[in-house]
């Protein structure tokens, strides 16, 4: 005998259809975020899904535009989020401003007053933003005496070039800081931090530029996708 109202056995279930102890945001309620997988708590945030898409099928196909790496969704353009069915402009986002919270906390996690001792805290600092950028961005971070991080200063996103890095854009909030030293970091999106020859040159320029103005440059930093390529550690300064 056929059940009325019955659906055929691959159509999903929605949310309000899930029993409510298995709802993601009632699961959250009670459980706390920590109990939630991956999966729901993108849904929380998409809230509800498309026709004949639950907001839980909507955080598995979001997911998996990135392979299910949260470092490559926060990456992802919201345009291409928006090719989700059931993921709109305002919910693709949210999506993007929930990961960029959970960076800024993590980098809120290291204690201010903590100095940069090498490569690898530098690289433990800026990894999380730039790892899984799909463009170059080049950073300078201000050092005080101590080898404190006063600020991070993004000088220009695209591709690294001579032109586009100038020193007086390297060193003018490091003047008006009066920084003990700099820290030159930027990223490459292939994932494969081996410096290019620009690398070599525009680091080689930030040097000479860093000896005029009594402001050394300690390191360049090239983030890659799980590791990094120190220029100080090379021997490359």
């Amino acid at each position: 005998m056929i059940v009325p109202h019955s659906r055929p056995p691959d159509t999903p279930l929605s949310i309000r259809e899930l029993p409510h102890t298995e709802r993601p945001r009632e699961r959250l309620r009670s459980l706390g975020a920590q109990a939630l997988s991956t999966t729901e708590l993108i849904a929380t945030i998409i809230g509800t899904g498309g026709a004949g898409t639950s907001a839980l099928g909507c955080a598995r196909y979001v997911l998996d535009l990135s392979g299910g790496s949260l470092g490559r969704l926060a990456a992802t353009p919201l345009a291409a989020l928006t090719q989700v069915h059931g993921v709109g402009a305002a919910r693709a986002s949210a999506v993007h401003a929930a990961l960029e919270l959970g960076r800024r906390m993590a980098v809120e996690a290291r204690d201010a007053g903590v100095p940069l001792r090498g490569p690898r805290d530098v690289a433990e600092a800026f990894a999380p933003r730039l790892q899984n950028l799909p463009v170059e961005e080049f950073h300078v971070a201000i050092l005080d005496a101590q080898h404190r991080l006063e600020r991070d200063v993004l000088i220009t996103r695209g591709l690294l070039s001579s032109s586009l890095v100038h020193p007086r854009e390297v060193f003018r909030e490091a003047i008006a800081e009066r920084a003990a030293a700099v820290i030159l970091v930027h990223n490459h999106p292939s994932g494969d931090p081996t410096p290019s020859a620009e690398d070599r040159s525009v680091t080689e320029q930030m040097v000479a530029a860093g000896r005029l103005l009594d402001i050394p440059v300690h390191d360049h930093i090239i983030i890659g996708r799980g590791r990094y390529m120190s220029f100080a550690e090379a021997g490359l300064l």
